[in-house]
């Protein structure tokens, strides 16, 4: 009997395009090579886990509900059958929300999903509702957020960073020149805290700027905060949905660095209206009620389990994730530390080395500038024959850059495995013949 079988460009172009590997690459490549020190991923610091937590937030969460006055029956049934589509945990987290970021929203308006990476789908699919709307990202980005665009067919048109992030009259111009293609300009995608790939942060009156060019250009804002908590005591900016008076901004969160990523939750916060037609009248809902429908047809729910232990995390915690995650955030700032500390000495001023790099303030990255092609392959031989592995920054831009460019990721080793990484990464880049600048 014949087999069926395929060729790769029969499948759907989301994947049969190679961009979309390159991160399958980079973890196998760290598998590959166990004893190379890997600053190729982003992982959070794994140090402070304890098995016992899961059950103890669990437990506290089951008070919560009891303390509530919910009959034991229905905490049952919420934990054990399928729970609602947009989550159980929508008011801890809106508390959470307005307290460490003065966003102020109804529960009803937040969505509890599985990761970032199903909040960016949702978001994507419901606000994109033509082939000739278009997703204005910063580049570069965040692979997930292109990802999930490919995937839904949505064309992304780059807006290039410069070193304190997006310029919003970058944005205004593409927004524009997008619309002069005939097509529309549906939202803009960045991280403005610590982003990843490039560790900047956009500066308060840039922040302000965005959102009256949002306004003016009529287009919507996806505002992903994996690092904000991270922050310098003193240096935390307020984030763009906090400051939104228009209902531009659309908030995509995750407790995956604040809590732990295996809970593999994080949450949408979409407080806009939407009237849904009913005859002559109209029922209004918000956008994340609305999306629910796309949500149902993605994951269902996401997991009751889950969201007991966050939910539990926050009632422990008080709501209060800053205060809480601070320690942390001292464990990522001594890393980052390190990291500057550790460059600066293996690559002098002035020693010719052809080096340099920028100095974020805090989040989980930082990019290096090295004088030859820093692409996968490159990357390879340095994991290979040095026992260091990176991300080439090519994989991260939208429309082509980065080519002489590292990602650095030191938020999963500690210090001294920092400076000797950085000590291998040097010998690596001294063994590398430098190519004549183009």
């Amino acid at each position: 009997m014949t087999q069926v079988s395929f060729t790769l460009d029969s499948l759907h172009a989301g994947i049969a395009d190679p961009g979309m590997d390159s991160m399958r690459i980079l973890s196998e490549t760290a598998l590959r090579f166990p004893d190379a020190l890997s600053f190729s991923s982003g992982a959070p610091y794994d140090g402070n886990h304890d098995l016992a937590n899961l059950t103890f937030y669990t437990e506290r969460y089951i008070k919560h509900l009891r303390d509530k006055g919910l009959p034991e029956q229905r905490i049952t049934r919420l934990l054990f059958q399928y729970g609602p589509v947009n989550g159980l945990i929508q008011d801890e987290v809106a508390l959470m929300l307005r307290q460490d970021e003065g966003i102020d929203v109804p529960p009803e308006a937040i969505m509890i999903t599985h990761g970032f990476q199903e909040a960016a789908l949702v978001a994507l699919r419901g606000l994109f509702a033509s082939p000739d709307d278009v997703l204005l990202s910063v580049s570069p980005a965040y692979v997930g957020i292109l990802g999930a665009a490919r995937m839904l067919d949505i064309p992304v048109r780059g807006v290039l960073e410069g070193p304190e992030g997006l310029d919003p009259e970058a944005v205004r111009a593409a927004a524009r020149a997008v619309r002069a293609e005939g097509r529309r300009p549906a939202a803009l995608y960045l991280v403005p805290d610590f982003s990843n790939p490039s560790g900047t942060v956009l500066p308060l009156a840039a922040r302000e700027r965005l959102l009256a060019v949002a306004a003016e250009e009529d287009f919507l804002i996806l505002e992903d905060n994996p690092y904000g908590l991270f922050a310098r005591d003193g240096e935390s900016m307020p984030t763009l949905k906090s400051l939104d008076t228009q209902g531009r901004v659309v908030y995509l969160g995750s407790f995956a660095k604040s809590a732990f990523p295996g809970a593999r939750l994080g949450y949408l916060v979409a407080d806009q209206e939407v009237t849904e037609a009913t005859g002559a009248g109209g029922t209004t809902r918000t956008l994340a009620q609305t999306l629910s429908k796309a949500k149902a047809m993605y994951s269902v729910g996401s997991s009751t389990l889950s969201q007991a232990v966050i939910g539990g995390f926050l009632v422990e915690q008080g709501y209060d994730l800053r205060s809480a995650t601070r320690e942390l955030a001292a464990v990522y700032l001594e890393r980052l530390d390190a990291v500057l500390a550790a460059l600066a000495a293996e690559f002098p001023a002035g020693g010719g080395h052809g080096v340099s790099w920028n100095t974020p303030r805090g989040g989980f990255f930082l990019v290096l500038k090295v004088p030859f092609t820093a692409d996968l392959a490159a990357m390879e031989r340095s994991a290979r024959d040095f026992g260091v592995s990176w991300a080439p920054m090519s994989m991260f831009y939208l429309e082509g850059g980065g080519d002489r460019e590292i990602r650095l990721g030191f938020s999963n080793l500690a210090p001294d495995a920092i400076r000797e990484g950085i000590a291998r990464l040097a010998r690596f880049v001294a063994d590398t013949p430098r190519e004549i600048p183009e």
